[in-house]
This record gives structure tokens, sequence and C-alpha cells, in this order.
């Protein structure tokens, strides 16, 4: 149901699906940037089901115990996670998560994770994606042009500063909903040491792939 009026919003508002890659991508990260309204969810959602998208994402497993929001984040694609659990640390439940599906899967992350300006984008969706191995898909909507956009995507090479540039580079043109809730200046020098320590699962150097 939510996906049908995903869909139905998408194409009633007249925004067009804009996609730069054709090869099917078994398991992924999706980058879901810039997240600056509540709509990005809907014409985001209605985007990815128009492909059939196999979307899913994290959410707080509190929330699935509410009927019947929990029959409605189910069929969008959610998954429970526990985040106070001690035994693992998110980016391994997410891995491990990719890992052993059976199906193919997408699990989307919003790397500001919130709404309002975020200079410092959080790291786990990278790590996930190198612990995981497998590439990441970058997204975005263009708010000025009314476009959904999928692809490119790129392997993570584990040298974090590097990888950046071709996010930066691929969002710095994106105009979102509210765009002086955008920000690119998404590198602190101090992760790179924190990236390489961290890539021990490193994958082979990888250009963006369209």
């Amino acid at each position: 149901m939510f996906k049908l009026f995903c869909v139905l919003v998408f194409n009633l508002y007249g925004w067009k699906l804009i996609k730069n890659t054709e090869e099917k991508i078994l398991k992924s990260v999706v980058l879901g940037a810039p997240h600056t309204s509540n709509w990005d969810l809907i014409f985001s959602m209605g985007g990815f089901h128009k492909m059939n998208f196999p979307l899913k994402f994290f959410i707080k497993k509190e929330w699935l115990k509410i009927f019947p929001l929990n029959k409605l984040l189910l069929s969008a694609g959610a998954v429970s996670v526990d985040r106070e659990s001690k035994t693992a640390t998110m980016v391994d439940k997410m891995a491990e998560v990719i890992k052993t599906s059976k199906e193919d899967i997408a699990l989307l992350v919003t790397p500001e994770g919130t709404r309002k300006r975020n200079c410092r984008w959080k790291t786990g969706f990278y790590y996930t994606a190198i612990k995981a191995g497998v590439p990441i898909v970058l997204t975005h909507l263009d708010y000025a042009k009314k476009e959904a956009v999928f692809g490119p995507y790129f392997m993570p090479s584990g040298d974090y500063k590097k990888d950046m540039k071709i996010v930066k580079e691929y969002y710095k043109d994106v105009t979102p909903k509210y765009p002086e809730n955008f920000c690119l200046e998404i590198y602190q020098d101090h992760e790179e040491e924190t990236a390489g320590s961290n890539a021990a699962a490193k994958q082979p150097v990888s250009a963006v792939k369209s």
C-alpha cells in the first residue's frame, strides 16, 4: 500500500526517474542524499519502487511493534535493528544483513542523519560497504529538475578521503528541497587514519561505474 502511494505521488507531482546504470546490482549500499525534507522519503521510495528495486532500510525495533504502522513499514522495506545491543556495531549489523541475505538487497543509508544542515556525514555507509564487499550506489533527488536519479556506483577502495572526492563530485550540482541545509564539506582530516585502520576488508580500487 505504501509503495503504491509513493509511486502515485511521484507521478502526480511530475517527477522523472533517471537511471545512470542498466547493470543489475545484486547487493549494495545505497547512498541517499541530500536529505533536507520529509518529502525526500516519498519521492525516493516512488522512484525506487518504479524500478522494482530491492530496497531495505534499518529502523528501531520499537517501531515494528506498533500496529498497523509495522505493516506499513515492513511493506516499504524496513528491517528491525536493536540499536542498544552491545554484541555488535551498527556497521557489523548492516554488513551482516547484506551478506546473509538470500535475496537481492539494497540497503539505503542517509549519511547526514538529519534534515538540518550537517557537515559531518556519518561514515557507517562506507565501512558497511567495505565489510560486506559490495558497491556504493549514488542516488539523489533534484528538486529543480524533478528528477530522481539512480547511479552511478563504485567499489570503495579503503581510502576514505579519495572515495569521498567521488561522492562530492557527484552531489555538487544537485538541488535539494532546501539547499541551505545541504553541506558537502563532509571530510574530516582526522578520519584519514580511521578510514585506513578500519578498512581491513579492502576492495581493489575501482572507477565509478555507470
